[in-house]
């Protein structure tokens, strides 16, 4: 039996405000593909984590600066000058492996960290090559706790490109843009992923 018309529209209207019932999906697979890359983070599961990045990743953090008002558009240090990551798939496998050679001071012992995703927008959605492009803007919290009282906490946005598979559907990384809340780290290093 149909539901009344009314009943429907509503339920519509709460599923996919703004949108399709193909657009509230697709929020809800890049939500559930970000928590799965926080909890292989988290685990330090670093090796499964890097089969999600795509070949032609862009890890990219600028240095942030306090600005005047007049000059918020120079918050952000602009591509090739300051950054804190400027990496690629390359540079990311020597992170990695790095972290398993025992010469990793700043991860020996290893950080126990906590990846928290909030505010997962998704900005553009489009269809190239055989493959779905999705760009998103979320919020984090990362909660790190080392030794026995080193504790960081660091705080942002970041804008990624999702890039899904056509072969066998799986979603890749293939730009993370890290754009930190705090303009001076207090922290000893900066050696975990975001």
């Amino acid at each position: 039996m149909a539901a009344p018309a009314d009943v429907k529209l509503r339920t519509e209207g709460w599923i996919a405000p703004n949108g399709t019932i193909e657009d509230a999906l697709l929020q809800h697979e890049i939500e559930q593909f970000l928590y799965h890359e926080a909890a292989l983070l988290d685990a330090r599961q670093f090796e499964d984590w890097y089969a999600l990045l795509a070949d032609d990743l862009d890890y990219w953090m600028p240095v942030r600066s306090t600005r005047s008002r007049e000059d918020m558009d120079k918050e952000f240090a602009n591509p090739g000058e300051g950054a804190l990551f400027d990496d690629d798939k390359r540079l990311m496998a020597e992170r990695i492996r790095k972290l398993f050679t025992g010469f990793a001071w700043a991860e020996e012992p290893p950080s126990r960290t906590r990846h928290l995703v909030n505010n997962v927008r998704i900005l553009e959605k489009t269809r190239a090559a055989g493959c779905v492009e999705v760009k998103i803007d979320c919020g984090f919290l990362v909660y790190r706790s080392r030794l026995a009282r080193d504790v960081d906490l660091w705080a942002g946005r970041r804008e990624d490109l999702l890039r899904k598979r056509s072969n066998d559907g799986a979603w890749l990384i293939a730009r993370r843009h890290i754009f930190l809340d705090q303009v001076s780290l207090t922290s000893q290093n900066l050696s975990i992923f975001f």
